[in-house]
């Protein structure tokens, strides 16, 4: 069969499908419209039609398009079929990354799918063939940095066809869903397009992109959770590790835009995951984050776990859901028992949970388990019940107070941090003062304050008025800030004079002459560098170096950070076995 006879068949194949369908779909107009010829006639062309479908492909001729050896011997399809891009093998990609930890994890996800492709990655954008963004959108002012961005690319790009293959730029993640007829057709900024649940179709669009289209997939997905891509981690230095156990959320918040760009709340098995963290504990690593938009409402419903079927979701004393309760499958304490048993050496954290989310059997867990940090971030967003209301949390201020009780009472000596949205629509001064007293109240650690920004589609976009000037936003923001932080240095001075167990990071940001680490609260800790005593009965000093577990004492405290001097290599599992007199009449351990 000749190319032209192929072609020609082919599109009376698809003729045929398609009528076949209309009859399907629209029965009584198609009997109309084409019955109303005389029976021989009609006939006549069911026999035409018949006889050129006979001498034309069959079905499994398209399916066999798929098989590599049988498309090499049949080059009269190269045309028509993408196939996988031998391009690829001699193109770079380079990454930037912005926004929360979870596009870190997306920023491995789609490294890892390019990388089998036969994509090679660069660190240095003139090198670049290929420039991804992986983007968010949660404020505006997220939104803005990346369009500065993609313009100076765009000026790049121009120069870059002097002298080279054209550069191709994507956008991948959440700003790729929320604003794709912005960045592909009215700007024209990117070639490339790519949603939170596309990334297994980048070689694909990548592959149209190189062939002078433009190329997008922002389809949101009720299944995809990259169970079977092993992400590509690039750790700092190998020490620490995020793992992604869950996309999407539920909670339909009414200022939060992620249900829409990133979909419905969907589990990854808890197999997977405990062999993610199982390969990274042979790596080496020191410390994994579990990764989820509300993590904590984990639920694997997978067809293996339901034997193990927990019944109803629990969630936090006072606290309700928009959604109906989840039942069966394995809940977050029963993934957070199994990957804590991995490895003892092994910190494990989680973010960012959601304060409903908390039963009794969480915190227990927390604090029986001494690898699981000893940390909790609890997003509150206002001090106001009447605020709290309107952005539809679940919950009120009374609640989320008898929440924060609770687990002071059975994790004491946890360290807390928050978020918190000021300016949100309708938040009076009396509101304010509110969220002002519950910062006082609670005393965090850390915290994340921002001054609202309203988002296309969600509720509040539709709903309520954007009713709080800029300025006054811009003012409540910054004495929200100035009594964080008189409170969290209150909080962080409570640590001078003991000695913390700390993660070493890497050099201080500020000087070569100074290591920086976290502690089990997940505070920065900034110490001189020196070489350390490995047992205290042991005169041998070693080096430290990132990865290591060191006992820092503190000796000041801001409410950033805290500062002390090295006392000696430990361990997870040594530290309770260091007592004063190893430490040389130092204040007893705590974490």
């Amino acid at each position: 069969m000749n190319r032209s006879s192929s072609s020609s068949s082919f599109r009376l194949f698809r003729f045929a499908l398609r009528t076949c369908l209309s009859r399907r779909l629209y029965g009584d107009t198609y009997h109309r419209y084409y019955c109303s010829e005389s029976s021989t006639t009609s006939q006549s062309r069911v026999v035409q039609l018949k006889s050129k479908l006979a001498s034309g492909p069959s079905f499994q001729d398209f399916i066999k398009i798929s098989d590599k050896s049988h498309y090499a011997c049949n080059k009269e399809y190269e045309e028509y079929y993408i196939t996988e891009d031998e391009t690829a093998h001699s193109l770079k990609v380079y990454f930037e990354t912005y926004g929360c930890q979870m596009n870190v994890s997306d920023t491995e996800t789609a490294w890892s799918i390019l990388q089998k492709a036969g994509y090679s990655r660069t660190h240095e954008l003139p090198e670049a063939d290929v420039v991804l963004l992986v983007t968010c959108s949660i404020r505006e002012k997220a939104e803005q940095t990346i369009w500065n961005r993609l313009k100076h690319l765009t000026s790049l790009k121009k120069r870059c066809q002097k002298h080279k293959t054209s550069l191709k730029i994507g956008v991948l993640g959440c700003m790729a869903e929320g604003l794709k007829f912005e960045l592909l057709e009215r700007e024209k900024l990117v070639d490339v397009l790519a949603g939170p649940d596309s990334y297994r179709d980048l070689p694909r669009l990548l592959s149209l992109a190189h062939g002078g289209q433009r190329a997008s997939n922002v389809l949101l997905s009720l299944e995809e959770t990259y169970a079977d891509v092993m992400p590509v981690h690039r750790t700092l230095e190998g020490h620490s590790a995020f793992v992604s156990i869950m996309r999407g959320c539920d909670n339909m918040c009414s200022y939060c835009i992620v249900p829409f760009t990133r979909g419905r709340e969907r589990s990854r098995p808890a197999s997977s995951i405990v062999e993610e963290v199982r390969m990274l504990s042979d790596q080496g690593v020191k410390e994994v984050t579990l990764l989820g938009q509300n993590v904590n409402s984990y639920r694997d419903r997978s067809e293996e776990q339901l034997i193990c079927s927990k019944g109803n979701t629990q969630l936090s004393r006072g606290f309700k859901t928009v959604y109906r309760t989840k039942q069966g499958g394995l809940n977050f304490a029963d993934l957070l028992d199994r990957v804590s048993l991995i490895d003892p050496n092994m910190r494990i954290r989680f973010t960012s949970p959601h304060p409903k989310d908390f039963p009794d059997e969480v915190l227990h867990l927390i604090q029986e388990r001494r690898n699981i940090c000893k940390q909790i971030h609890l997003p509150a967003q206002s001090g106001s019940s009447q605020v709290l209301h309107a952005m539809r949390r679940g919950y009120t201020r009374e609640a989320y107070l008898e929440l924060v009780e609770n687990i002071r009472k059975i994790i004491p000596g946890v360290c807390l941090s928050s978020d918190f949205i000021t300016g949100f629509c309708g938040e009076t001064e009396d509101d304010h003062q509110q969220t002002l007293s519950l910062l006082r109240e609670v005393g965090y650690n850390m915290g994340f304050l921002f001054a609202y920004s309203m988002r296309k589609k969600t509720h509040a976009y539709h709903r309520l008025q954007d009713d709080v000037p800029v300025p006054v936003k811009q003012r409540r923001l910054e004495e929200l800030i100035s009594v964080f932080r008189e409170e969290a240095t209150k909080v962080n001075m409570a640590f001078i004079g003991s000695a913390q167990l700390v993660l070493v990071e890497g050099e201080s940001k500020r000087t070569s002459e100074e290591l920086c680490g976290r502690n089990d609260g997940n505070v920065k800790v900034i110490f001189p560098k020196t070489d350390l005593r490995v047992q205290p009965e042991k005169l041998q000093l070693v080096p430290i170096k990132p990865g290591d577990y060191l006992l820092v004492k503190i000796t000041s405290a801001n409410s950033q950070s805290l500062r002390g001097h090295a006392l000696i290599h430990s361990s997870l599992n040594d530290r309770k076995s260091w007592s004063s007199k190893h430490l040389m009449s130092e204040p007893t351990i705590s974490c």
